[in-house]
């Protein structure tokens, strides 16, 4: 087995580490506004729904937080041994659906269609897994009709004389509860509603009735479309059941959606919507709201021609989920360089162990107890950092301080026990990256990718090989003046070389 292969093996103690610490884990609940317990309502289970994107346009660095956010929790859940069932919907029916592909001239399917694959995209250069489903809202409407039937049946919804069906806020005694809003000051402070279809100004619409051009369906109360707020009531609940364990997204669906959510579902059911609600917290832009209005709103995409994708998922992951977090083009630098220190301790580890073992087939020493002991201390820190509510800021501290661990014993590697403990360090640095999934590329290709906008004098890559070519020749000629000359040319272009016995290499600064 080859050196690399060994640092990439998840060492036997930090696997015990996980699962045992899965009763451990503790989640902020909006609901109680409190860091509980988590409690599976099967036990080993569990089931996540999160919101996921209106496939009208490109997704934006918004949607990159959600995406990463909950891509961690579900991975971070099945490293400590749950069976994650990860469930995120797609919304394709929506009014800025339709005004879109009617600006466009194409039909909705089209639209939705090629939409939903750039988010496949940009979710899987961001390093995040697939769901396992993701329902969409067309796909799902007899299961909408059957709920609204259910609960207009309840007296919770009505037909007004427009041809839409509202639900009644009035008759759900909890609404309000997750976002701690009162409907009496609710109504109080609001305007009065133009809509007079409606018996209270914050109904909300379950069906829309049929306008000329717009997709319909069939249903009791006439041609029409779903609201939004239904779909995920009734994905969710086709999916994972009247009662599941997490609900997610972001911030700003607190109130009205997830509030409506609750209402809608609760009344249909008679049964406890989710036990635990996650929120993710907004993106500002150099400290302001992003919004196309203001010039500031950035798709993902755009994001990645300048910066490498695991960048921004290192900068998404350096805040916690739960803050508000600016982006920022120096923000994403100070990422790049914080991740570059985890890649460097990798690559300094894989040449000192492929050195040091080059003699013994790659074959590595057995690490004794003590140094097992030592290093099991930088992934229990990590651990508990993780079940706090996905404390990703305070692990990645701890990935730190173990990058500079693995670093120090690559430069003092001298007896077989400082090759053990070297070799246990940067395989605990992998393995607990992994859980985040960071620091699993070749150290090269990230070391090596561009920080920030492509100016028209940047080097090439192959400019950059030409001239380390010129300076090694340079230097087998003696001419060390020309050496030192590229070496400062290079470093004038922001690019640093390293030195070592197996030769020189580079890396963007």
């Amino acid at each position: 087995m080859s050196v690399s292969a060994k640092i990439t093996q998840t060492p036997e103690f930090l696997s015990k580490q996980l699962v045992e610490s899965q009763a451990a884990l503790k989640i902020y609940d909006s609901m109680t506004t409190d860091k509980r317990k988590f409690e599976p309502l099967q036990a080993g289970k569990v089931g996540m729904y999160v919101c996921g994107m209106t496939v009208y346009d490109y997704c934006h660095i918004g949607h990159a937080r959600v995406m990463v956010a909950f891509d961690v929790v579900s991975r971070w859940m099945r490293h400590l041994g749950f069976d994650v069932n990860y469930v995120r919907n797609i919304t394709d029916i929506d009014d800025k659906i339709i005004a879109r592909a009617n600006e466009n001239g194409e039909k909705i399917g089209d639209l939705t269609e090629r939409f939903i694959k750039a988010m496949h995209e940009d979710a899987a250069a961001l390093g995040c897994a697939d769901p396992n489903s993701e329902p969409r809202a067309t796909e799902h409407i007899d299961e909408m009709l059957q709920m609204i039937d259910t609960l207009e049946q309840k007296d919770h919804a009505y037909a007004a004389a427009n041809g839409d069906v509202y639900y009644a806020v009035e008759t759900f005694e909890g609404y309000g509860k997750l976002s701690k809003r009162k409907l009496d000051d609710l109504q109080a402070g609001s305007r009065v509603d133009v809509d007079t279809d409606k018996k209270n100004p914050f109904d909300f619409v379950l069906w829309k009735a049929a306008k000329p051009g717009e997709p319909q369906w069939d249903s009791n109360w006439g041609g029409g479309r779903p609201g939004w707020h239904i779909e995920c009531s009734a994905m969710s609940t086709k999916c994972l059941g009247n009662s599941f364990d997490i609900h997610g997204g972001g911030h700003d669906l607190q109130f009205p959606h997830h509030e409506n959510e609750i209402a809608q579902s609760e009344a249909a059911t008679g049964c406890t919507y989710a036990n635990n609600w996650m929120h993710v917290g907004f993106i500002n832009v150099d400290g302001e709201k992003m919004s196309k209005s203001l010039g500031n709103f950035f798709t993902i995409r755009e994001v990645m021609e300048k910066f490498h994708p695991e960048t921004i998922r290192f900068f998404i992951l350096s805040s916690h989920y739960r803050s508000q977090v600016n982006f920022s083009d120096a923000a994403l630098k100070e990422a790049h360089s914080g991740l570059t220190r985890v890649y460097q301790a990798l690559k300094a580890a894989e040449a000192v162990l492929n050195e040091k073992l080059a003699g013994q087939a790659g074959e590595s020493v057995e690490a004794s107890t003590k140094v097992v002991n030592e290093i099991s201390g930088y992934s229990a820190n990590f651990i508990k950092a993780m079940n706090d509510d996905f404390n990703t800021p305070q692990a990645i501290s701890v990935l730190f301080s173990l990058a500079k661990e693995v670093n120090k014993l690559a430069r003092e590697t001298q007896s077989d026990q400082d090759i053990a403990k070297l070799q246990t360090a940067a395989a605990t640095l992998k393995a607990l990256a992994a859980t985040l999934n960071i620091g699993q590329v070749n150290p090269t290709e990230f070391l090596q990718a561009q920080i920030g906008a492509v100016s028209e004098d940047q080097m090439s890559d192959e400019q950059i090989d030409a001239l380390i070519q010129e300076r090694i020749d340079a230097k087998a000629n003696k001419d060390f003046a020309r050496a030192d000359e590229i070496r400062d040319l290079l470093q004038q272009n922001s690019i640093e070389l390293e030195d070592s016995k197996q030769g020189t290499t580079w890396r963007r600064i």
